[in-house]
């Protein structure tokens, strides 16, 4: 089957200032994120994309404009199940005073039990996006060959919960894959099970260097983080 090109979205407004963005409008690329998007065409020169298939939201599309202006006979498609995770509530607040919420917690440890207040459950997020990626394989592979890639730019908890279920973990286990902003992951797809040729890809090494981290430095940061300084 086909070969996925997962895009986290490059680093946003929301990201820097510490704000779980969910799907609130108008959160843009931030002057970092605009030069990791600018980057994506030459990372990526080499390999052929049959399409490009995008979460709804700015900061993706964003994502994905230099791409799509690097080669525009590129078909661009927009899918609802690849939107970002429906916080609820907890759209629009600062990550700091969540952390003291119960629910922090069960999404931590717990994700498949964790439902947000006036949003969806993460179970239905990760449900509704391999739904999406399985749909699209199918459409590749159909109209352009087994040995097909496309590009899908989403989200962070978006990409952690397809990495989950191609590497056969519970949706428990998700908080410990880490995507930076605008990194690459790849996963082929076959008849009898996916094979994770990339995770987080992002060809820098800064964000391994010691820096000091606000709160739990165990917890995963809910939405994805900002990334390397």
């Amino acid at each position: 089957m086909a070969t996925l090109i997962l895009v986290r979205h490059g680093r946003s407004t929301a990201n820097t200032s510490g704000v779980l963005a969910g799907r609130t409008p108008g959160i843009a690329l931030d002057e970092r994120g605009a030069a990791q998007a600018a980057a994506l065409p030459g990372r990526l020169a080499d390999v052929p994309l049959a399409v490009a298939v995008s979460s709804p939201l700015q900061r993706c599309r964003e994502t994905l404009r230099p791409l799509l202006d690097a080669r525009p006979d590129l078909p661009l498609h927009v899918e609802d199940r690849i939107n970002e995770c429906d916080y609820g509530d907890w759209s629009g607040r600062k990550l700091a005073e969540l952390n003291d919420e119960p629910l922090m917690e069960v999404v931590q440890a717990h994700a498949s039990a964790a439902a947000f207040p006036g949003g969806e459950s993460m179970r239905a997020m990760q449900n509704r996006a391999v739904e999406a990626v399985r749909d699209w394989n199918a459409r590749i592979e159909a109209e352009h060959g087994e040995d097909a890639c496309y590009l899908m730019c989403s989200h962070g908890d978006i990409v952690k919960s397809l990495v989950a279920d191609a590497l056969g973990l519970h949706l428990d286990l998700f908080q410990r894959v880490h995507v930076d902003p605008c990194s690459v992951t790849v996963i082929r797809y076959t008849r009898l099970r996916p094979f994770l040729l990339r995770l987080g890809d992002t060809g820098d090494f800064a964000g391994f260097a010691p820096r000091e981290r606000p709160g739990d430095a165990g917890a995963a940061e809910v939405g994805g983080g900002a990334g390397a300084p």
